[in-house]
């Protein structure tokens, strides 16, 4: 069961087409694992079309009045596949780490072409942001593993993808989308493994032990 979503403000946001590249993978890829989200989304996204709609009624009257509706049929004709070609279907990505083999949501299945990278049972693998100043990644901890303790400068937003994994506050599952700042200081640790997608806009801040060292670093490793 789900029972972290992303507030409904971010899924307007999100229907609106006004999130960064990052931000908009997290809502799309929770949506496709949550269907009270996914038919939220669904309505807001008609909502947003109908008004769209009900603005340009009056030149779209004045637009078809202009043109030929037999030439534009038959050039929709020339472009149309033949019916002996397959349509392709979104695919889902397949990511592999330290032996373990994961599919995820289509959100992904242009941007997981990138390497892992890590240290113990920690292992990460940066994902596009285009210009955008966050860090989006995809985290696999290994079973046993965990983030040392922390707090945020920004805002961080993890999406749970496989596995669960536990903190001060909660124990996650599969499609939780997880949003934490300032005002939480947390370690995630998890018993059996766990793969999630995290965005970050500012770097963590280690609060405890041997950690804290790389604090001066932060801006250079979020």
């Amino acid at each position: 069961m789900i029972n972290y979503h992303p507030n409904n403000d971010m899924l307007l946001e999100h229907a609106k087409g006004n999130l960064n590249l990052a931000m908009a993978t997290a809502v799309s890829a929770h949506c496709e694992l949550c269907q009270q989200c996914q038919q939220t989304l669904a309505d807001m996204t008609q909502l947003q079309a109908d008004v769209a709609l009900s603005k340009t009624d009056h030149s779209a009257e004045e637009f078809e009045t202009s043109i030929d509706l037999d030439d534009m049929l038959a050039s929709i004709m020339q472009l149309t596949p033949t019916s002996t070609a397959k349509q392709r279907l979104p695919q889902h990505a397949i990511v592999s780490v330290k032996g373990h083999e994961f599919s995820l949501p289509t959100a992904f299945r242009q941007q997981t072409d990138q390497t892992w990278s890590g240290i113990g049972k920690i292992s990460r693998m940066r994902l596009d942001t285009e210009k955008s100043p966050s860090r989006a990644s995809l985290l696999h901890i290994d079973a046993g593993g965990e983030i040392p303790e922390h707090t945020h400068q920004g805002t961080e937003v993890t999406l749970l993808l496989e596995g669960h994994f536990e903190d001060e506050f909660n124990r996650y599952g599969p499609g939780d989308f997880i949003v934490l700042d300032g005002e939480h200081q947390h370690s995630p640790k998890t018993k059996e493994g766990c793969l999630c997608y995290t965005v970050v806009d500012a770097p963590l801040h280690f609060t405890k032990g041997i950690s804290k060292l790389l604090n001066p670093i932060g801006e250079l490793i979020y």
